[in-house]
């Protein structure tokens, strides 16, 4: 127990220490994505996953892409999502799976229709493999994940410490930021997502990264810390990272971030006795009270203009007429495309191409929902109600889940605002099937 206790802060340091390092010298940052990739092997193979040793090296990767993205570590835009399937595979060699979790094959299969249509109908400058492989990336990775993790037994401690295991990269990127830009009132001129906030990487992708760690650590600062030093600690990295995710101007991670939170203490209130919703109102309070706290330091860095920000609208006050940062018009393209095509879509990855009939300009999709209707047509709505339907079939028999319906909006929200441009949804909704229990398994076996 002293142990754990000395090494958690030890950890916490590290990261920063690795961020530091990133931005002193950059190269720093492959070497630390190849470590991350070997490592894992090595710890995965020594221990042959007997404690789901590849869910700690998925999770770590899961945290680290975002930083390893912004830092140039990535040896390609997919590196973690690849990874990520490459330890799924390795669990389901070592410890099989539930045959049940063979509906994400379905999932799968679904989106088949979709690239026949792009093979038959892609024009010659397209690049099929390329917009395959970036459009499909995130399904892939969401299936493979979500058939290891149906269903597999796991305590609601360790759980938590697979979470954990997200939130350590997610300090470095966060201390990275900082070292990037020390003084937000220097680059803060508007309302628009702002790049040099974001480590001069794309706000809506740091913003989700930051809105999970804002989760995590407010976790970790409720439910699992045990001394004063702890308290101190999780206290101040939910601080610190949410400060940072608020002034990257892009709302969904955060907006993402504090519906998982309202509906973790929404869920353990409802089960908690009449003594354990005393104490929680007590949380709630001392929760709004920080919440303001952060925000009020957040705006005065800002001169206000993060207010006016989430207020939609510009620096001069005035009301933006779209909500949602130019994403309505590529919402409105995907359902004309849908029209075009109901049935099997417009194809996998063609959809970038066929927006520019529609709107005139070649732009990815924001909305995972929408693309998946344009692309994959009728087949696409019932991929999603896979995704949708098994989810909740899941929890029926799963109540002691108390972070299921936090991990499942994570997915819904981000898919609505960042797609499946990383690898964070498509794992956290993986981890929405896991079968969790309270007590460790060992002692209720006892």
């Amino acid at each position: 127990m002293k142990n754990k206790k000395v090494i958690y802060p030890l950890l916490v340091l590290l990261h920063a220490l690795i961020a530091f390092a990133v931005f002193v010298l950059p190269i720093i940052s492959k070497i630390y994505a190849f470590l991350v990739l070997v490592v894992g092997i090595f710890y995965v193979y020594k221990n042959k996953n007997k404690n789901e040793e590849v869910l700690y090296v998925s999770a770590y990767l899961i945290g680290t892409e975002v930083f390893l993205r912004m830092t140039g570590g990535n040896f390609n835009n997919e590196y973690v999502k690849f990874s990520v399937v490459f330890f799924m595979l390795l669990g389901m060699i070592y410890n099989n799976f539930s045959k049940n979790g063979l509906i994400y094959l379905f999932f799968l299969m679904l989106l088949i229709p979709g690239v026949f249509i792009t093979i038959m109908d892609a024009d010659i400058n397209i690049d099929i493999k390329k917009a395959l492989i970036l459009n499909l990336s995130g399904p892939v990775c969401l299936a493979i994940c979500a058939m290891y993790m149906f269903k597999k037994h796991i305590s609601f401690d360790k759980l938590q410490r697979i979470i954990l295991m997200m939130g350590y990269p997610i300090i470095a990127t966060t201390v990275y930021l900082f070292l990037y830009t020390p003084n937000i009132q220097n680059v803060v001129m508007g309302t628009q997502s702002n790049f040099e906030t974001s480590g001069g990487f794309g706000p809506n992708q740091v913003s989700t990264i930051l809105g999970l760690g804002m989760f995590i650590f407010f976790t970790q600062l409720v439910f699992f810390s045990k001394s004063k030093f702890e308290v101190i600690i999780n206290g101040g990295l939910l601080v610190f990272i949410s400060f940072r995710g608020i002034v990257t101007f892009s709302r969904g991670g955060i907006i993402t971030a504090v519906v998982m939170i309202i509906l973790l203490m929404t869920i353990v209130y409802y089960y908690s006795n009449i003594a354990g919703k005393k104490k929680l109102m007590f949380v709630f309070i001392l929760t709004a009270l920080l919440g303001i706290g952060i925000w009020t330091y957040s705006s005065l860095q800002t001169k206000g203009l993060i207010d006016k920000r989430y207020a939609n609208e510009d620096a001069r006050g005035r009301s933006k007429k779209d909500r949602l940062g130019g994403r309505e018009e590529i919402m409105d393209a995907d359902f004309s495309l849908f029209k075009d095509s109901p049935i099997f879509g417009v194809g996998a990855g063609m959809g970038k191409s066929k927006r520019l009939d529609k709107i005139g300009v070649e732009v990815a999709a924001h909305n995972e929902i929408t693309r998946l209707l344009a692309e994959h047509g009728l087949f696409g709505i019932l991929a999603f109600l896979v995704l949708l339907i098994t989810a909740f079939v899941v929890y029926i028999n799963n109540r002691q889940h108390l972070y299921f319906f936090s991990f499942f909006f994570f997915w819904l929200l981000t898919i609505n605002h960042a797609a499946m441009r990383t690898a964070a949804p498509a794992f956290v909704y993986a981890l929405c099937l896991l079968s969790v229990q309270i007590k460790i398994p060992e002692e209720t076996e006892n």
